[in-house]
């Protein structure tokens, strides 16, 4: 034996009448489909039976605590149920008859608790059931049952105030039924039919295969509530395992593929290391650009009156710095260059302005690494860091005579700082509001300050916590000198392809060792 459950659906209002307080109509269509609260259902002819007629209540929007009026009478036809109320002379029930002549709350909704269900291939068919109540609602579930009169007269009032018997209740048997859901009087006609327009499904705990076994259980234990979330889930599963005619897999022609404008490019085109040292224009000419640097100054001592002045010579050299290319090509069709949408020569320049950018700055971190001064060795903690930075700036204003300004680290470094935390777990470098703060190091910025030094985050350096994952820097002991970048394209005489070139020239090196302190791993 099946577990009795409550399942509430509604149905519009047809038509309206301003004569006797009445709201009669359609309540419960045979053998149509409706979306109820436990999903797609049909009632069987003759499924649902009204034990008490003078006892069902008529509610709004299926509240307990806001009663219109009880049933007056009903007849079971052969396409449904038809029931009259009639209204109290109570606030509530006036308010319920303006709005369901003006067609504001335009709907009857009817709870029927179900005894016996059968499952079919696209909905449930209630093969018995008990009416309780019916309300007034706003959006109906069943588009053909539905109120046919809604009628309120001064006169009745009285009337109407008079409780209902038993015997007022009582289906007649009589070939003219008592509710006539076609025929209305002139002066009673309203407005035409309203259908259902929405339909809120109920909000079910159930998501997971042991959820549905718990309420499984309950709902067999007298649970109706689980009895109804278990009836909805049955409903929606059958849903997703009926198979339809007609889809995408059987008609694919309608189901074009749709591409947007953006093209997704995760190459980093940042340029960290040349950001923070700065470069210069390169000469219009040559390979090799040569920086005049005073390897030995000249001395300047206390002299005696009469005394010969300290003399020390200045020796001078070159630093050489050799010009390099860096370039790239693509070949593509001219097809390519002008049907492709979104545009493949945008796209195509922008991927190579990217790789050009990584190339260069690589190629600086390269020089840092190369002409660099190894930093006395420090563990990778947040004290090895302040250790680094206090040992390693001194040394850098000895070496150079200018202020280091400059911290690049890689995106490991970039981690361990924002990591880093005091002796009583409070973040040094990423909190809110700091205390005694280090500097400055958060997941939404590549610029920071690291203990008064400006930070570059370059993801170009070292990936690990290693030898050279950081460098402090003077920027003036680092050159760099660079073109523009450059495009040139051709088109291929043979198969009339086109060949597009990016390239540009790059000159750097560092002119100081000493102004340029390598991160030492312990």
């Amino acid at each position: 034996m099946e577990t009795p459950m409550l399942l509430q659906f509604s149905s519009p209002i047809e038509s309206s009448d301003s004569e006797r307080r009445i709201i009669a109509g359609k309540i419960v269509p045979f053998g149509e489909v409706g979306n109820t609260s436990a999903g797609a259902v049909v009632f069987a002819k003759d499924s649902i039976s009204i034990e008490t007629p003078g006892k069902i209540k008529m509610l709004f929007q299926h509240k307990n605590d806001k009663p219109i009026r009880r049933m007056q009478k009903f007849q079971v036809t052969e396409d449904g149920i038809y029931a009259q109320f009639k209204m109290s002379s109570s606030q509530q029930g006036s308010d319920a008859l303006i709005l369901a002549s003006e067609g504001l709350v335009d709907g009857l909704s009817v709870g029927v608790e179900v005894i016996s269900s059968k499952r079919k291939k696209n909905h449930i068919e209630v093969t018995a059931a008990v009416l309780k109540e019916v309300s007034l609602v706003e959006s109906p579930a069943f588009t053909n049952a539905n109120v046919t009169k809604v009628a309120a007269s001064e006169s009745e009032a009285e009337e109407t105030n008079q409780p209902i018997t038993e015997s007022e209740a009582i289906v007649e048997n009589t070939p003219e039924p008592t509710v006539t859901p076609v025929e209305v009087a002139p002066v009673e006609a309203a407005r035409p039919t309203i259908s259902a327009s929405f339909y809120t499904e109920p909000r079910s705990p159930i998501k997971t295969k042991a959820q549905y076994l718990e309420h499984s259980i309950k709902a067999k234990l007298g649970n109706t509530d689980s009895a109804e979330w278990v009836m909805h889930a049955d409903a929606q599963a059958a849903k997703a395992l009926t198979a339809a005619d007609d889809s995408f897999t059987t008609n694919p022609a309608f189901s074009p593929v749709q591409y947007v404008s953006t093209v997704v490019d995760t190459l980093i085109g940042a340029r960290p290391a040349i950001d923070a040292i700065g470069s210069r224009a390169i000469p219009a000419a040559g390979m090799t650009v040569s920086v005049p640097k005073i390897t030995t100054s000249g001395t300047v001592a206390e002299t005696a009156e009469g005394g010969a002045p300290s003399e020390t010579g200045i020796v001078s050299s070159y630093v050489n710095l050799t010009v390099k290319k860096y370039a790239g090509l693509q070949r593509y069709s001219v097809e390519l260059l002008e049907r492709s949408d979104p545009s493949f020569f945008q796209a195509m320049l922008d991927n190579m302005q990217r790789a050009y950018n990584k190339a260069t700055d690589a190629a600086v971190i390269a020089a840092l690494t190369a002409g660099g001064t190894q930093a006395t060795a420090v563990a990778a903690t947040s004290a090895g860091i302040i250790s680094y930075v206090s040992t390693e700036t001194p040394a850098a204003y000895a070496a150079t005579g200018e202020l280091a300004t400059r911290y690049i680290a890689g995106t490991s470094q970039w981690g361990l700082l924002m990591g880093a935390t005091d002796t009583t777990g409070r973040p040094i470098y990423s909190a809110a509001q700091p205390y005694n703060a280090g500097g400055s190091a958060t997941p939404s910025s590549l610029r920071g300050n690291v203990l008064g030094l400006d930070l570059y985050v370059d993801p170009n350096a070292v990936a690990t916590t290693i030898d050279e994952s950081a460098f402090i820097v003077v920027p003036s002991s680092v050159a760099i000198y660079e073109s523009p970048v450059l495009r040139l394209s051709t088109n291929v005489p043979v198969s009339g392809e086109i060949e597009t070139s990016l390239y540009g020239y790059l000159a750097c090196g560092v002119l100081v060792a000493g102004g340029v302190r390598r991160f030492n791993l312990t």
